[in-house]
């Protein structure tokens, strides 16, 4: 549903059981979910980080999910939304209750006591996206730090998550994302931070001090447009231009937010090279559920419904694209370099692409052609 009810919990998230051992077969390694927790709709508005949103059930039904993929070799990423809360949160509905006498004004950022918002709520304060039900926290208060950082801990003590991905991470405080990641030092080896960032110098987000990778949105961009335009100088380009900082970036061509890779592609055999592409260049390669159906989705005005649909696994039997997704899943499993060697471009025209990955002794060449047959 929509909006929470807040009523009695149905395991919902059950349903996605049978997806974990078709993620398996797809040659993935670990699944990055979206907002879990007791939110008011969407999931982005949290109102409660130990609870999981009553709509998917109970703490018991996230922990049986995790402990079923931990059994398939699958981590589990979930989203951490510590940018901003939901009107329901405990310390924002303190603040309307006892306003100026409530001890968590400083959990929010410009807290106006004399102006007002959309809700008629006698005050103001900093939201996110101009929405004022997404309150904005203040990232730079000790007690708000703490609090974020205790909501990790528990989130690997009861659930054994094996990372995180920040929501609206270009927007976070840098003190409050160093913090974090001493929190990931502390919780478990090799836990993951990886930030939602859209635009910039991505080393500003990605270094030993904060978060471990960001998604790599100006790949993203390249790979679809390098092939609508039959030009392949884009996608080198970038590649050459986000090698250069030395990270490992989280790649993908679609997600929740942009249209489906498939509906973005004006030639729909361009499918092979571009998931060629996602799962040879340097970085981590993501699939974006249903998309290795190739399964289409647009935006329409007012709403992403298009781009998040409930999707049945039974429904799509099987499927040639599929299939294709889950043999790079098998290359990529099978031949380390591709994951850790170094990138050096062999031959560029156009419509043609080669480059190798190096590693010690192994010296993997991968080329790709856009040419129309």
């Amino acid at each position: 549903p929509g909006r929470n009810p807040y009523s009695e919990p149905v395991e919902r998230l059950n349903t996605l059981h049978p997806w974990l051992e078709h993620i398996k077969g797809l040659g993935c390694n670990a699944l990055y979910i979206g907002p879990l927790f007791q939110s008011v709709g969407h999931g982005y508005e949290t109102t409660d980080y130990y609870t999981l949103d009553g709509r998917l059930g109970t703490n018991e039904t996230l922990k049986r999910f995790i402990c079923r993929a931990h059994e398939l070799g699958i981590r589990v990423v979930l989203d951490g939304v510590f940018n901003h809360v939901g009107r329901d949160f405990f310390a924002f509905r303190d603040l309307l209750q006892h306003r100026e006498g409530s001890g968590y004004t400083d959990w929010f950022c410009h807290v106006n006591f004399r102006g007002n918002n959309r809700f008629g709520d006698g005050l103001r304060c900093d939201n996110w996206g101009g929405d004022d039900a997404l309150v904005k926290l203040n990232q730079k208060n000790p007690a708000g730090r703490d609090y974020i950082s205790n909501v990790i801990r528990f989130w690997v003590r009861e659930f054994d998550i094996d990372g995180i991905r920040l929501d609206a991470a270009d927007v976070l405080d840098h003190g409050f994302m160093q913090v974090l990641r001493c929190v990931a030092n502390e919780v478990k080896p090799e836990f993951w931070l990886m930030g939602e960032v859209i635009h910039g110098n991505y080393s500003m987000w990605v270094n030993d001090r904060t978060l471990h990778s960001v998604t790599n949105y100006q790949l993203h961009q390249a790979l679809f447009s390098g092939h609508n335009s039959n030009n392949y100088f884009e996608i080198a380009h970038t590649v050459d231009r986000m090698n250069s900082m030395g990270l490992r970036l989280y790649n993908f061509v679609d997600n929740h937010d942009v249209e489906r890779i498939y509906s973005k592609l004006r030639n729909k055999a361009h499918f092979v090279p571009v998931h060629i592409l996602l799962y040879t260049l340097p970085g981590v390669p993501s699939v974006y559920y249903g998309s290795e159906f190739g399964i289409e989705g647009r935006k329409v005005p007012g709403s992403d419904a298009p781009l998040r649909p409930a999707l049945c696994l039974e429904h799509f039997g099987q499927n040639d694209l599929a299939g294709f997704i889950a043999a790079l899943g098998r290359i990529r499993q099978s031949t380390g370099v591709l994951s850790h060697g170094d990138y050096q471009q062999l031959h560029l025209t156009n419509t043609q692409y080669a480059f190798s990955r190096s590693c010690g002794q192994w010296d993997v060449p991968v080329a790709v052609n856009s040419e129309s047959r």
